[in-house]
C-alpha cells in the first residue's frame, strides 16, 4: 500500500466522524446524551423529534462509535462513548465561536438582559463552595443531576425554583450551572433569583466543561 492510498483510506475513516456529527439534530443528542445516557422516547420528547427520526440519528451515531447503548429491561439506553466523545463536542463549539462570527450575534440576540455581568470562573468554585461563601445550584433536570454533578452542587430544577427560593439563604452568593455554555437555563435561573433579591451568578461553562476537564464530580 502506497502512502497516498493508506492516507486516502484513513481519512475516509476520519470523515465518517465529521459525517455523523454533520446535522444540527445529532448535534443535539450528542449535547444531551453528555448530560447522562437516555432512551430514545426520552430524547425524542426533549428534542421535539419523532421516535423514528430519533432513532434514525442514533444509528448513525452508532456507527460512527460516538455513541454506545445499554440494554436496562425492555428499554436500549444511549449513552456517549467516553469522555473523548465529549472533548470532540467541545471542541467543535470552541472553534465554531472563534470562527463564526454568527453564533456571537446569536448569542448576544437571545440573551437574557437580567442575567448579564461576569460569569464565575470554574477555578474559583471550589474555594468558594467549599469555605462556605457561596452556595451551588444544579438547575438541570434531577436525573441528569443523579448521574454526575459538581461537587456540593444541590439540585433545584429551573421548574421548582420560583416556589423553592425561601429555601435559599441570601447572605451568599447563589452560583447556578446548567447544560454547557449555550444552555440557558442557568441565565433564566440567575434573573428569577436577582429578580427576588438574590445575589446571583452564573457558571462559567457548565456540567460538560466541568467533567471534560477532568475536575471532581459527584454521582
Amino acid at each position: 500500500m502506497t502512502e497516498a492510498s493508506f492516507k486516502q483510506q484513513v481519512f475516509a475513516e476520519f470523515a465518517r466522524i465529521g459525517g455523523a456529527l454533520a446535522s444540527e439534530r445529532r448535534l443535539e443528542l450528542v449535547d444531551l446524551l453528555a448530560q447522562g445516557p437516555r432512551h430514545v422516547e426520552a430524547l425524542a420528547a426533549e428534542t421535539g423529534m419523532s421516535v423514528a427520526n430519533v432513532s434514525q440519528h442514533l444509528q448513525v451515531l452508532r456507527r460512527a462509535r460516538l455513541v454506545d447503548t445499554e440494554r436496562r429491561g425492555t428499554r436500549v439506553l444511549y449513552r456517549i462513548a467516553g469522555e473523548g466523545v465529549l472533548q470532540l463536542w467541545l471542541a467543535l463549539q470552541t472553534v465554531a465561536t472563534a470562527r463564526l462570527p454568527e453564533i456571537e450575534r446569536l448569542s448576544r440576540e437571545h440573551a437574557i438582559p437580567e442575567a448579564g455581568g461576569p460569569e464565575l470562573p470554574r477555578d474559583r468554585l471550589e474555594q468558594l463552595v467549599d469555605g462556605g461563601q457561596g452556595l451551588l445550584i444544579d438547575v438541570r433536570p434531577e436525573d441528569e443531576y443523579r448521574h454526575g454533578h459538581l461537587p456540593g452542587a444541590v439540585s433545584v430544577p429551573l421548574d421548582e425554583l420560583p416556589r423553592r427560593v425561601d429555601e435559599l439563604p441570601r447572605d451568599r452568593p447563589i452560583i447556578a450551572y446548567c447544560r454547557g455554555t449555550f444552555c440557558q437555563t442557568a441565565d433564566e435561573a440567575v434573573a428569577l433569583l436577582r429578580r427576588n433579591g438574590f445575589d446571583a451568578h452564573r457558571l462559567e461553562g457548565g456540567w460538560p466543561e466541568w467533567w471534560a476537564e477532568g475536575r471532581p464530580v459527584a454521582r
